[in-house]
């Protein structure tokens, strides 16, 4: 005799969730690649439901029917949609790509807001070069992260910028740059009291910052602020980075 096992969750709590363009007269409609993998990969049938997202509202969606390059969805209720309660922006120097995408899954599922990769002095020539012509792909991992952490939204992906003009664009809000120096203050002696809705984070390449880049980031407001004593890879600063700045300021991603 088989076991039995009950289940204690709710069931809308399993069910994928996926971004389409737009709702419109209680109905939706993917198209392209998303639906192709929903209706051939995934093998969706009429009558399944999913979670469907616009980037603003998230309603339970039935589907209707299922054609090749195309999934049409009748919506039938209205879900809370979870927005973050800090927009964060997280300029990162381009790292090996291993890395730098380990790096774009894991803050989007920490809740950013939108991703810039930077040019740093010291990223290697080589994956500057390259760089350009993996945004697709980056932009297709910020896609299937972001569904696959249940969010409202996908973080934009914007071009690639040299740091001096990123740390400009950085006008407002709580602006960090974390640094190596031994004269860094702790993020936690930079965080207290402080309440921001807006924040940007900046993280360099292994090799560090460069005087340069320092003097830009300090002239356009930034602060420096260090993880600690020991050397981070890109990818675990960004982890800790966004993390402790979660709990700091009160997100709940």
């Amino acid at each position: 005799m088989l076991p039995h096992f009950t289940f204690h969750g709710k069931i809308s709590d399993m069910r994928r969730r996926f971004f389409v363009e737009k709702f419109e007269n209680q109905r939706a409609m993917m198209e392209g690649e998303a639906a192709h993998h929903l209706g051939r990969v995934l093998r969706a049938q009429p009558g399944q439901l999913y979670e469907l997202s616009d980037g603003m509202q998230v309603w339970l969606g039935r589907v209707e029917t299922v054609t090749r390059d195309a999934v049409d969805f009748a919506l039938l209720e209205e879900l809370p949609a979870v927005h973050p309660v800090i927009e964060t922006t997280l300029l990162l120097a381009v790292v090996k790509f291993d890395s730098f995408e380990w790096a774009l899954e894991k803050a989007t599922e920490l809740g950013v807001k939108a991703i810039v990769p930077l040019t740093a002095a010291r990223s290697e020539k080589a994956l500057l070069t390259a760089a350009p012509k993996r945004a697709e792909r980056w932009k297709k991992l910020l896609l299937e992260a972001a569904q696959q952490s249940r969010r409202v939204e996908v973080p934009r992906l914007l071009p690639l910028a040299k740091p001096e003009a990123a740390f400009r664009s950085a006008s407002a809000g709580l602006r960090i740059f974390f640094s190596e120096l031994p004269d860094a203050p702790p993020l936690q002696k930079v965080l207290p009291g402080r309440k921001e809705s807006l924040v940007t984070l900046a993280i360099g390449p292994e090799g560090g910052w460069t005087d340069a880049e320092l003097a830009h980031a300090r002239a356009a407001g930034f602060q420096d602020a260090s993880l600690g004593k020991l050397i981070l890879r890109a990818e675990t600063a960004v982890i800790a980075g966004l993390a402790n700045l979660a709990f700091a300021l009160g997100s709940d991603v």
